[in-house]
């Protein structure tokens, strides 16, 4: 009796004991895991484009899986808005959907701040119009400059096209910070910022997506990501440069052949941001996760050696 009593707890021990070697492992594993994913601390700064923002959020969202204890707030106040506290030395990246501009620059080195330029992806700016507009299909790059441009008398369709309904026409453009503005308006009125006087502006491309798919006569243009993720209410315009029309799609962006409104669109670092751990890591993290983030939220990504390239960027 008494020599089974001591077996028994010679293998309770036993079993004990193994528990015990088993728990620590594990427990060896989860500090590791833990050490890896509470390593970084701080808030990355992040402000600018409106078409840019999708990207940096989604990457920002990746990344707190890993390191959960890092702040990434980021702001949408257009390219030209994000530039503004930039180059001040208020944030730490600014979203850009067009190069930074010379002036820009000098402010920025006035106030001690150099910047590295990362290419992110590929962008169409797309023309939409409802769903229920049914007898417009392709523009022509003229027909988009006759609508747009600051002495327009266009106010109907009808002034565009003989055989086009003689219905008013609402024009929605996004505001005159976004560097989508700018660039469609350098790349067909031949001028950034020159635009007719009566559109209905917005920094929020969700509100252009509102207007423009509630009113059968209303047209406007945004980044192509925000076509896609409403092209059950939206309908994108062929762009005629000469060649016919052309939708804008992943291939046609990538390849340029959809002119005159394809484009790059970037982030800009703060040199001095480098130094901080979580900033470094979150721009290699943007690198080499871009080539999946981008394209998985409906974006145009670059091809993966020119990814490659924008890291080695980083110092």
């Amino acid at each position: 009796m008494k020599r089974n009593s001591l077996k028994v707890m010679v293998s309770t021990l036993a079993i004990t004991m193994m528990a015990g070697v088993f728990a620590g492992c594990g427990n060896k594993g989860g500090a590791e895991e833990s050490k890896t994913t509470q390593n970084l601390t701080g808030t990355i700064q992040i402000d600018g484009s409106s078409t840019v923002g999708p990207i940096s959020e989604a990457m920002a969202e990746e990344f707190n899986k890993k390191y959960p204890y890092v702040k990434i707030p980021v702001a949408i106040s257009g390219t030209g808005g994000g530039f503004k506290r930039f180059v001040v030395g208020e944030t730490d990246i600014n979203d850009a959907s067009r190069p930074v501009k010379e002036e820009e620059k000098k402010k920025a080195t006035e106030n001690g701040i150099e910047m590295t330029e990362f290419k992110v992806a590929y962008d169409g700016i797309t023309v939409c119009v409802s769903k229920d507009n049914t007898f417009i299909d392709t523009l022509t790059v003229g027909e988009l400059t006759k609508m747009w441009s600051p002495d327009s008398t266009v106010k109907t369709w009808k002034d565009i096209r003989p055989e086009w309904p003689a219905e008013a026409i609402k024009f929605y453009t996004p505001g005159p910070d976004s560097g989508t503005f700018e660039f469609f308006t350098e790349a067909i009125n031949k001028k950034a910022k020159a635009m007719r006087p009566d559109v209905n502006p917005s920094e929020d491309d969700n509100t252009l997506v509102q207007g423009i798919a509630g009113d059968k006569n209303a047209i406007g243009f945004f980044g192509h990501s925000y076509y896609e993720e409403n092209s059950d209410k939206l309908k994108a315009i062929k762009i005629d440069a000469g060649n016919g029309g052309v939708s804008p799609t992943v291939d046609t962006i990538k390849d340029g052949s959809y002119k005159p409104l394809s484009r790059p669109i970037f982030i800009y670092v703060n040199n001095k941001s480098f130094a901080k751990p979580e900033v470094k890591e979150f721009v290699k993290f943007y690198m080499e996760k871009g080539s999946t983030i981008v394209q998985d939220i409906g974006y145009v990504g670059l091809p993966e050696a020119e990814y490659k390239e924008q890291l080695s960027k980083i110092k």
